[in-house]
């Protein structure tokens, strides 16, 4: 903080547990991570690289090698680890993990069809070297949408046993599905009803709306786990966070 203020909630330090802020990296230049980092580094906890964009982005290794400078540990998106698999070449994605001195592993099935004894084992096996997390929801919105809190529940809970660190809860790039109603409105009975089971310092709830953002913090507090975030909006994020948003102003005065 560069100031004292009053009834400002206690937020969690780095290397952070939970209220976690998990950056989602669609592709930035060298220079734009600079930038990125010498302006919010003390607010980004992880960082994403989405999707499959690590194969195609340029100066790959620097980039990494810059965000792991600021101790921020970096992992490629769930579905570069589904495009391996696909093509039987997971040995492949191992070498490529070690070769960029990854620690962490999304591992999901959004795009791929594998039973979840199958995606459990994927976790049992990665879980021993590295930290896990494993996304539940498919990238299907017709797929996902029917699936009862019971079965959200009981697939976090085989995850969490076979070694997962944190539960990624699938929202998409553009938080219409898994979490979310085709118009972006969290499902709040899945939700509430998903921390009746599951602990909320385990789930990384995946947020790139800032509605989304401000539900969880109203929610569960300033530390919150909140994924997917857009790097334009990581200092938003940690002002509504604390209070210092319109939207979230008067979530703390009563403290």
């Amino acid at each position: 903080m560069n100031f004292s203020l009053s009834k400002i909630p206690a937020r969690t330090v780095q290397p952070r547990k939970h209220g976690l802020t998990v950056v989602s990296d669609k592709g930035l230049s060298l220079m734009e991570t600079k930038n990125l980092m010498s302006g919010a580094a003390p607010y980004v906890d992880m960082i994403k690289l989405a999707f499959g964009t690590a194969l195609v982005t340029p100066m790959l290794k620097e980039k990494i090698q810059l965000y792991q400078s600021y101790n921020v540990p970096v992992f490629f998106g769930g579905l570069l680890f589904e495009a391996f698999v696909i093509r039987n070449e997971l040995a492949a994605f191992e070498r490529l993990v070690d070769e960029h001195n990854i620690p962490c592993m999304e591992i999901s099935d959004g795009a791929i069809d594998i039973s979840h004894e199958q995606k459990c084992a994927y976790i049992r096996r990665f879980s021993q070297e590295r930290v896990v997390l494993s996304e539940i929801g498919s990238k299907d919105k017709d797929k996902v949408q029917v699936t009862p809190p019971y079965k959200w529940i009981q697939l976090m809970q085989a995850e969490l046993e076979a070694g997962s660190s944190y539960l990624i809860a699938e929202a998409k790039e553009l938080g219409n599905v898994g979490l979310y109603r085709d118009s972006g409105e969290v499902r709040e009975g899945l939700v509430q009803e998903i921390l009746t089971k599951i602990p909320a310092e385990k789930i990384i709830w995946e947020a790139p709306a800032k509605d989304q953002q401000l539900n969880f913090i109203e929610l569960l507090g300033c530390n919150a786990n909140l994924g997917n975030i857009n790097p334009s909006e990581i200092i938003a994020l940690e002002a509504m966070r604390v209070g210092l948003r319109s939207d979230s102003f008067s979530f703390f005065l009563n403290n």
